[in-house]
């Protein structure tokens, strides 16, 4: 059995660029927003459901979902937000077993942003990891991505409260200064993981 890190925090932590850092020193990464887009870009298997459960109006013309308009449904209806998760989580779950079953790393992070959110998760992972950041700094970073600040609010008045994320957590990773800051405490990380890993 690999051993797994569930790696979350809020929109705007740095979830990806720990991530990457982790990558970088040897670790199999498991996203499962990665995972989200394929199954929901030109081609994807999720795209026929999407289409007849919300109408073809939420597949652009390029062929991938439309997912301006489909967080656009789905933070302003709730009943929709469920929908398409009970259609793309089993799918996320289903192919992130297969990708971590098949991990040459010698450990799994597995980023999960609704990790805590999912209520099942100590089931799924060996520890959980998460990437925090004021929610200021969270907002200025999301900005950038062209978000609108209300945008990034309603995301955030959905996702757990930064405490309830605390309270999960094994361990943290405080991401509100450097990418410098960010990459040393990964790496004192990664080696007390690769310890937790040892057979």
């Amino acid at each position: 059995m690999k051993f797994v890190v569930g790696l979350t925090g809020g929109i705007g932590s740095g979830k990806s660029a720990a991530a990457v850092e982790f990558e970088r020193l040897g670790a199999t990464v498991v996203d499962t927003d990665a995972i989200a887009h394929e199954l929901t870009e030109k081609g994807g298997s999720a795209l026929p459901e999407i289409s007849r459960l919300f109408g073809k109006n939420l597949i652009s013309s390029d062929g991938a979902m439309d997912r301006s308009r489909m967080r656009e449904l789905a933070f302003s209806d709730p009943a929709s937000r469920k929908k398409l998760e009970a259609l793309l989580h089993p799918l996320i779950r289903e192919e992130s077993a297969r990708r971590i079953a098949a991990a040459p790393g010698p450990y799994v992070v597995h980023v999960i942003p609704l990790l805590v959110e999912g209520g099942d998760y100590r089931a799924r992972v060996d520890r959980v990891l998460v990437v925090d950041a004021p929610e200021n700094v969270q907002v200025a970073r999301v900005r950038e991505r062209g978000l609108d600040e209300q945008q990034i609010r309603k995301i955030i008045g959905v996702q757990a409260p930064r405490a309830a994320r605390l309270q999960a957590a094994d361990d943290v990773i405080d991401n509100g200064g450097t990418l410098g800051a960010l990459r040393k405490q990964v790496g004192e990380l990664h080696k007390k993981y690769l310890e937790f890993a040892r057979p």
